[in-house]
């Protein structure tokens, strides 16, 4: 009998494994069926494994039990546990789309979880005892920020924008600069949101230039709007030019036709006194006189997945009445967190202090070098004497398609280990119970402090030192430990 035959006889049946108690206390934890379906499927895996290996590897390879059984509750666990979890950013990047977008603010948590669990007036009026409208409850205080005449909220901005066009110019012309002929994500780009729309792309001008009179001369009787789209994840730069809102707005009520402006981003606020980039606001492009403008909530606004429209009530009225909008609709959660990350912008200075993409975006160097060394020192004394660990400079991103030429000096702690590549390192970390979420460069694991809350420290210290004890299961079953 060869070594990999020794070890597969050496493997419990299935009646075996469930008569031993480290088995019976999780059947215990959970149901029978659930147990034994995991036992089923690891021993198969298992097996698999054993089969797959080289002589030559299987010459240090022993069975031992305990690691069978450690292998059976490590993935019973994740049979269990909930595909959506809650991650550590730790890249830096404020706005990380993979990662979820904008983090909200305790307030928004707290009022989402109070609607989430009980009954709410969604779409009905206190006053009257009649239905109501679920967009009543933001649209209020969507205009006393913006400026605008009516509001609407649908479930994200692609959507925000196909409605708007869907209502305002199926079967006809939209004028649109091709230097503005965006991908939003996902390789979800302009046109595409347009075609399906029902519009009828126009395209004018050239990619780094378009003057007003591209526009005018391409208006027909077939035109139903101007559109103008803010390359918030792009920059055209040199020998350039594109149409300033007021120049496009005159030229509609010149004539006749409405304005519509996709900002994208979303920014309620100047920024510019914080040390970051322009960006044009909602309420400038209303200002302006757009007709419609159409912007996230989770980007810069720092609220959940939303797409928000704002402008002429004559439109927004007819946007209501698409049918569209009741597959676009968002729901009581995305409604009653909006609500609250909104109301926060009517006070500049706790808008800032308690909206954590703010807070993120606007924390001073002193405040980052704090965290960086606080995370230091717990690390050293952690597990100092198994890997090198610094406080570095680096850069942040704000993300999620926003100011894409702004990079942030940023602190963070670099983390590099002897005898463990980072490509493992990395994976490891993302196989904790809490994965820490980082990035790789030139041979270190790179923790930025910028998008890391306080209270995640000593869970990344903690995750850190479980990475380097090898326990983790799928560096220890790919080395062969597990055997």
């Amino acid at each position: 009998m060869n070594k990999k035959q020794q070890i597969l006889s050496s493997i419990p049946s299935v009646d075996e494994l469930l008569k031993l108690d480290e088995i019976q206390i999780l059947c215990t934890r959970y149901s029978r069926n659930i147990v034994l379906n995991c036992v089923r499927e690891y021993l198969n895996e298992y097996r698999r494994l054993v089969l797959s290996l080289k002589e030559e590897d299987l010459k240090q390879v022993e069975y031992k039990q305990e690691t069978l059984l450690d292998g059976i509750a490590v993935k019973l666990h994740k049979t269990m546990s909930n595909k959506l979890v809650n991650v550590i950013n730790a890249t830096g990047v404020v706005l990380h789309t993979n990662l979820g977008r904008a983090v909200l603010s305790e307030k928004a948590k707290e009022s989402l979880w109070r609607i989430a669990c009980r009954y709410s007036n969604l779409e009905f009026e206190l006053e009257t005892g009649k239905r109501g409208s679920r967009y009543s409850h933001v649209e209020d205080i969507i205009c006393r920020l913006t400026g605008a005449e009516a509001a609407m909220v649908v479930n994200n901005n692609a959507a925000a924008v196909m409605l708007v066009l869907g209502t305002m110019a199926k079967d006809k012309e939209v004028i649109v600069s091709r230097g503005q002929l965006v991908e939003i994500g996902g390789s979800f780009r302009v046109p595409d949101v347009m075609v399906q729309s029902g519009a009828v792309l126009k395209e004018v001008g050239a990619t780094n230039k378009t003057h007003l009179w591209d526009y005018e001369a391409a208006a027909t009787e077939n035109t139903a709007a101007l559109m103008k789209v803010h390359t918030s994840n792009y920059r055209i730069l040199g020998f350039t030019k594109e149409v300033e809102s007021e120049e496009l707005v005159e030229l509609g009520k010149k004539l006749n036709i409405p304005v519509i402006e996709d900002l994208g981003s979303g920014v309620l606020l100047d920024l510019q006194k914080y040390g970051l980039p322009y960006e044009p606001t909602v309420q400038s492009a209303v200002k302006a006189g757009m007709d419609v403008v159409t912007f996230s909530g989770d980007k810069m606004l720092g609220g959940p997945q939303a797409g928000i429209i704002v402008g002429q009530r004559q439109y927004i009225e007819k946007m209501r009445k698409n049918p569209l909008t009741r597959a676009f609709r968002i729901d009581k959660l995305t409604l009653a967190a909006l609500e609250t990350t909104l109301k926060l912008y009517l006070d500049e200075e706790t808008a800032m202090k308690e909206i954590p993409v703010l807070r993120m975006l606007t924390i001073s160097k002193e405040e980052l070098h704090k965290k960086a060394k606080r995370l230091y020192g717990k690390l050293l004394k952690r597990v100092g004497d198994k890997c090198s660990i610094a406080v570095i400079d680096e850069f942040s991103e704000v993300g999620g398609g926003s100011m894409p030429m702004h990079k942030m000096p940023t602190k963070a702690v670099s983390v590099t280990v002897p005898n463990l590549s980072i490509d493992k390192l990395e994976e490891a970390l993302r196989d904790y119970t809490t994965p820490v979420v980082g990035r790789i460069n030139k041979d270190r694991f790179i923790i930025d402090v910028r998008t890391v809350f306080e209270e995640e420290i000593d869970i990344i210290v903690e995750a850190l030192a479980w990475s380097l004890k090898g326990e983790h299961s799928i560096s220890a079953l790919e080395s062969g430990d597990m055997l």
